[in-house]
């Protein structure tokens, strides 16, 4: 097997695990008290999306669904600047739920006792999760050189980019003045920018 790609299998396996941790999180917000939980397609279309670019990179591990690899091996540096990309944004992804604690949920919603989010990486963006999301599915892309992931994750941008902003929209309106100080300390998706 490609030793890309058995580093890309083994930090699937590896952030599984703490993954998991975020889905019975995620599970439990659906029974927790809410102030407010919209109803809209960005709701449930990134979780998707994101399933989907699960299976296809857990495909591509396996040279499913991948450009041939002997035959593109001019691609090799793209390859690992993509496997450097992917391991990094899948855990800083991990660390930014983390660090949400008892906020975190795979849902846009406002929890009684919400918070906003100022520790780990959200002491520099408002979205890291979201920008890793992206990162994660562009570079796992390119270190198996999946025709499949690539599009699904070029697809993924603008869809987080509007559910980044519909939250904003929401804890604007639950914390007014406190979330636009917020704003102004961090940061969009990318630090000190938006």
């Amino acid at each position: 097997m490609d030793p890309i790609n058995v580093i890309v299998g083994l930090n699937i396996i590896a952030s599984f695990g703490a993954n998991l941790t975020g889905a019975k999180k995620g599970l439990k917000s659906t029974v927790t008290p809410v102030k407010e939980r919209p109803k809209t397609y960005l709701q449930k279309l990134p979780l998707v999306l994101a399933t989907l670019s699960l299976v296809a990179l857990i495909l591509a591990v396996f040279q499913l669904g991948t450009l041939n690899y002997a035959e593109n091996a001019n691609l090799n540096n793209f390859r690992l600047a993509g496997l450097v990309i992917y391991v990094c944004f899948s855990w800083i992804q991990i660390w930014a739920y983390k660090s949400l604690g008892e906020s975190y949920s795979q849902d846009m919603v406002i929890f009684k006792d919400h918070k906003l989010a100022d520790k780990g990486p959200f002491k520099m963006i408002r979205h890291p999760q979201y920008l890793s999301q992206i990162l994660v599915d562009v570079g796992g892309g390119f270190a198996t050189l999946s025709y499949i992931l690539i599009p699904i994750a070029i697809v993924q941008i603008p869809i987080l980019i509007m559910r980044a902003a519909f939250e904003e929209k929401l804890l604007s309106k639950h914390f007014n003045e406190e979330f636009e100080q917020y704003k102004k300390s961090r940061g969009f998706m990318i630090p000190f920018v938006g």
